[in-house]
């Protein structure tokens, strides 16, 4: 599967997740202002608490069908590997997970509660956690899921073709990106359907990679991803999934720790929902440059740690 899922991919991820959970809410957000409507896409009430169990479970069941699997291993800062586990737990194998020493602790214990297998290794930009997964997966009926992949998009794919439905005249959707599966789906699914829609990326100023790479036209790897929006550290690119992003986003937006941390705030206060960071970028962007017509800002996860609830007053 291309790093752009087909629009049959999508239909088909929609039907199978179908089964497992129903569409997720779209609220108008009361940040709306005249002629900047912002409606809220609300991910955090899925199973394990992000979008991410859409790809996982899709993934997994796609690469099920294609061969005997007893093993799923995975590498993530948190949400993926809550995913993966989920979707190991309820597809009946085993999962290891590798994990960054520092993971959200409130997402570890999600991974944990779900019978996988931690191993705590690397810092935050996962690139040596990524490498022991690799090196993992070579052993007998064990399937990497890895979250960038190409199995993945066509299930955060769903989302747009959900957003679709539920407002079809949105003008545009803010999508914050770590490893871009997600945007990969949405803008995928919006611009096969609706062209004129834009898809507006949004990543953290101190992990910029992506942002970077879609500016160049090729993967520009940064030094260091520190962010406290854990679920968009992401260090070093790929090329397919760079020169995806060039056919699918309009535009792409980078957002201060302030001003994510703001967004955190913002949303439990005023919209009455709990977001973590990585959850809270695109409503950042939004806020800070709100646009004309009916925007659609993504609520990821709302995996939020201790840590983060008593830095922003929640």
């Amino acid at each position: 599967m291309a790093a752009l899922p087909e629009l049959s991919a999508i239909r088909e991820a929609r039907a199978l997740l179908a089964n497992y959970f129903g569409v997720t809410p779209l609220l108008r957000a009361s940040l709306s202002r005249t002629g900047a409507e912002a409606y809220l896409k609300v991910e955090t009430g899925l199973p394990t608490g992000s979008f991410k169990v859409r790809g996982a479970l899709y993934a997994l069941a796609a690469n099920l069908e294609r061969r005997k699997i007893e093993e799923v291993t995975a590498a993530s800062t948190g949400n993926h590997g809550a995913a993966v586990a989920f979707a190991a737990k309820t597809l009946g194998v085993k999962a290891t997970i590798f994990l960054s020493e520092d993971a959200n602790p409130v997402k570890r214990k999600k991974i944990e509660d779900l019978g996988a297998r931690i191993v705590s290794k690397g810092g935050a930009d996962l690139v040596e956690a990524h490498a022991l997964a690799e090196e993992y997966a070579q052993g007998p009926a064990t399937c990497l899921l890895h979250d960038g992949g190409p199995d993945l998009p066509a299930g955060p794919g769903t989302i747009g073709l959900e957003l679709l439905d539920q407002l079809p005249d949105m003008a545009a959707v803010f999508v914050p990106m770590g490893d871009t599966a997600l945007i990969r789906g949405i803008g995928s699914a919006i611009k096969q359907l609706v062209p004129g829609a834009r898809v507006v990326g949004v990543q953290a100023e101190q992990a910029p990679s992506y942002v970077l790479s879609w500016r160049a036209g090729k993967p520009v790897p940064t030094d260091t991803c520190d962010t406290c929006a854990d679920g968009l550290a992401t260090r070093v690119p790929e090329a397919e999934n760079v020169a995806a992003l060039r056919q699918v986003v309009d535009e792409m937006v980078l957002v201060s720790e302030s001003e994510i941390l703001d967004a955190v705030r913002r949303l439990y206060r005023e919209e009455n929902i709990l977001a973590e960071p990585s959850g809270s970028a695109a409503t950042a962007a939004w806020l800070r440059s709100p646009r004309a017509g009916r925007s659609v800002l993504m609520v990821t996860g709302g995996n939020i740690s201790d840590a983060v609830r008593v830095q922003v007053g929640i």
